[in-house]
C-alpha cells in the first residue's frame, strides 16, 4: 500500500466542467424534466456497502469523496414524493404532543424547505411547532466542525474522569479534578476510593459528560441521528439504518464519515425503522431512506462549508475588542482547536472587492486529505489527513447555559426548558430573525434579551453608549453565511465578461470540482 501527495491539478482539474447550479430545492429530472438528474435509485446506487463495491455509498465517500459530497448536497436539496415515501407526519399529526414533539415537526418535502436561505445554501428559515414558542430552525455551515468539537471535548472531559477515579482509588483518598477542555472549564468531577463519582459540579452537560452539539438544547451526539431524526420528522421519510440500530442496541460502530457511535457510553437515538422491510408509518413503502443516502448526507455535513466573514474595517475591529471587553466572549469564544480533522476539504470564504463578483465574496478551497493506493485496481482511497485545525470565528462554548426567564421555553408537557447551547456567532449577520424561537428581531434586541449567566454582559452592553453598542453590531454583522453557488472560488473564480453576468458567470463554490468529475450530473 502507497502513499501519493495530491497534485494541485487535481484541485483545480474540474474548472468549466462544473455541473449546473443548484438552486435552494430541486425537483428529480426523470419525474418532472428539470433539476437533479439522477433518480433516487441512482443515488442510492449499490447501497452502503463497501471500499470494494463500486457504486457504493462507502466506496464513494473513501475513493471519490467530492461526489458524495456532490451527491448528499442533491439529496439535501431534493423534493421527495409520496411515492417515495414523504409523509405522513408522525401519526399522522394525530396523538399527545407533550410525549412526542415530533408531531409538531411539521412536513416538509426537502431539507431546504427548512434549511435554504440564502439561496442554495444549507443554511436557516424554517420554524416547527415542536414548542409552544416554536423553534426556530438554525443554519448548518460548519456543522461537521461542531460534530468533531464536541466529541474530542468529550474526550477530554472523560479522560479527566478516569483519570480521577484511578487516582482515588489508588490513593483511597475522594479525588477532585477541574474539567477543562480546549479552554473552556465545564466545572469539576469528584471521584471516590470505591469508583464512584459525584457530578454534582459538572456545569454546562450531563453528569455523563457528552457533549451534544446539535439542536439547540443540546440533545444530538451526531450528524447521523440529527439526519435520520430529521428525515422522520419533517418529512415522514423513514430509515432502517443498520449503523444506528446497532449502536441504540448498545454495539459499536464506526461511520463512513468517521464518528465513533458506542452504545455502551452513550445512548443513540434508534430509527423508527427496525429494518429495510419495516414500514412503522404503514404506507406502503419500506426502505424510504436508504442507508447509503444517510451516509451521503452525514458526509456533505460534516464537509460542509464554515461561515464567512464580510469585509473587516476598524469599526469591525473595534466591535470585536468591545464585545470581549463586555465579557461575551466568556461564553462566545472565538476560536477553538480540533485535534484531528475528518474532513476531506476546508473552505475558507471572507470578503475580497477585486475577486468576489457577487456579495464581494471569495472562497478558497483546501484538500485536506492525502491519496493512498491500496493496489485493488481502484481509482485510490482518499484519506483525511487528520491534522489539526483551528476552527477560527466560531464565537462557541458547546455548552449549555441559563440565560434568563426572556429566553426560557415552554415544553408541550408543562416543564420549563431553562438551559441551551450556546449558539456558535458565525453566521449570525445574516440569520434575522434571532434566539432558538426566531422571536428577536435585531441583534440588539437578541443581546438586550440575555440574563441569568449573561446578566452582567448584557447590563454592560446597555451602559455602552450608542457608538459603541453600534460598533458590536458592526461586528456581528460582519460575521455571514452565503449562496455557495453565487460565490466566486478558486475552484470556479467567475466570469464578468459572461453575457448573463450578473446572473450568471459570477462563481461558485463546488467541492465536486477538486475531481475532474463531469459525469456525476447531480
Amino acid at each position: 500500500m502507497t502513499r501519493r501527495a495530491l497534485p494541485l491539478v487535481m484541485l483545480l482539474g474540474a474548472i468549466g466542467l462544473l455541473a449546473a447550479p443548484s438552486q435552494a430545492q430541486l425537483t428529480d429530472q426523470p419525474l418532472t424534466g428539470a433539476g437533479i438528474l439522477k433518480s433516487l435509485s441512482e443515488q442510492v446506487g449499490a447501497g452502503h456497502g463497501d471500499v470494494m463495491t463500486p457504486g457504493s455509498a462507502v466506496y464513494i465517500i473513501k475513493r471519490d469523496p467530492f461526489r458524495s459530497i456532490r451527491r448528499g448536497r442533491q439529496i439535501f436539496q431534493r423534493k421527495f414524493t409520496i411515492s417515495q415515501g414523504l409523509g405522513p407526519r408522525t401519526v399522522d399529526g394525530q396523538g399527545s404532543i407533550a410525549a412526542d414533539i415530533s408531531i409538531g415537526a411539521g412536513l416538509a418535502d426537502s431539507c431546504a424547505a427548512c434549511h435554504g436561505r440564502p439561496r442554495g445554501s444549507a443554511g436557516h428559515g424554517g420554524d416547527v411547532f415542536t414548542r409552544p414558542d416554536s423553534r426556530d430552525a438554525p443554519h448548518l455551515f460548519g456543522l461537521g466542525l461542531k460534530e468533531m468539537l464536541g466529541d474530542e471535548i468529550t474526550t477530554d472531559l472523560r479522560a479527566i474522569r478516569d483519570n480521577a477515579v484511578t487516582q482515588a482509588m489508588n490513593s483511597g483518598q475522594p479525588v477532585t479534578l477541574p474539567l477543562t477542555s480546549k479552554g473552556i472549564s465545564y466545572g469539576q468531577i469528584r471521584a471516590f476510593s470505591d469508583g464512584q463519582v459525584d457530578s454534582s459540579q459538572v456545569e454546562g452537560v450531563d453528569g455523563d459528560l457528552r457533549v451534544r452539539p446539535f439542536f439547540h438544547h443540546g440533545a444530538t451526539i451526531s450528524m447521523r441521528e440529527f439526519a435520520a431524526g430529521a428525515f422522520n420528522a419533517e418529512m415522514g421519510l423513514e430509515t432502517g439504518d443498520p449503523m444506528l440500530n446497532v449502536a441504540a442496541a448498545g454495539g459499536a460502530i464506526v461511520t463512513p464519515s468517521g464518528m465513533v457511535l458506542d452504545g455502551s457510553l452513550d445512548t443513540t437515538e434508534a430509527p423508527v425503522a427496525a429494518d429495510d422491510l419495516d414500514d412503522p408509518d404503514g404506507d406502503g413503502v419500506v426502505n424510504e431512506i436508504d442507508p447509503a443516502i444517510i451516509d451521503h448526507m452525514e458526509f456533505y455535513l460534516l464537509n460542509y462549508f464554515k461561515a464567512g466573514r464580510y469585509r473587516q474595517t476598524p469599526a469591525t475591529r473595534a466591535g470585536l475588542r468591545i464585545f470581549s471587553e463586555l465579557g461575551c466572549t466568556e461564553c462566545h469564544i472565538q476560536n477553538l482547536q480540533i485535534d484531528s480533522d475528518r474532513r476531506v476539504a476546508d473552505v475558507e470564504t471572507v470578503y475580497d472587492e477585486t475577486n468576489g463578483h457577487f456579495n464581494q465574496l471569495f472562497a478558497t478551497a483546501t484538500p485536506l486529505f492525502h491519496e493512498v493506493d491500496d493496489g485493488m485496481g481502484f481509482p485510490t482511497l482518499k484519506v483525511p489527513n487528520g491534522d489539526p485545525f483551528l476552527v477560527e470565528n466560531i464565537f462557541a462554548d458547546l455548552k449549555r447555559h441559563d440565560l434568563g426567564p426572556n429566553y426560557w421555553e415552554k415544553n408541550h408537557d408543562g416543564t420549563i426548558q431553562k438551559e441551551f447551547i450556546t449558539e456558535p456567532l458565525w453566521g449570525v449577520g445574516t440569520t434575522i430573525p434571532y434566539g432558538h424561537d426566531g422571536r428577536s428581531i435585531n441583534l440588539r434586541e437578541a443581546i438586550l434579551r440575555h440574563g441569568g449567566e449573561a446578566q452582567a454582559s448584557r447590563d454592560a452592553f446597555a451602559s455602552q453608549n450608542l457608538k459603541k453598542q453600534s460598533l458590536v453590531e458592526i461586528f456581528l454583522n460582519s460575521l455571514v453565511i452565503f449562496p455557495p453557488d453565487d460565490t466566486a472560488s478558486n475552484l470556479n473564480p467567475g466570469n464578468p465578461g459572461d453575457p448573463l453576468f450578473p446572473q450568471d458567470g459570477h462563481g461558485s463554490i463546488n467541492l465536486g470540482a477538486l475531481f475532474n468529475d463531469p459525469g456525476e450530473g447531480e
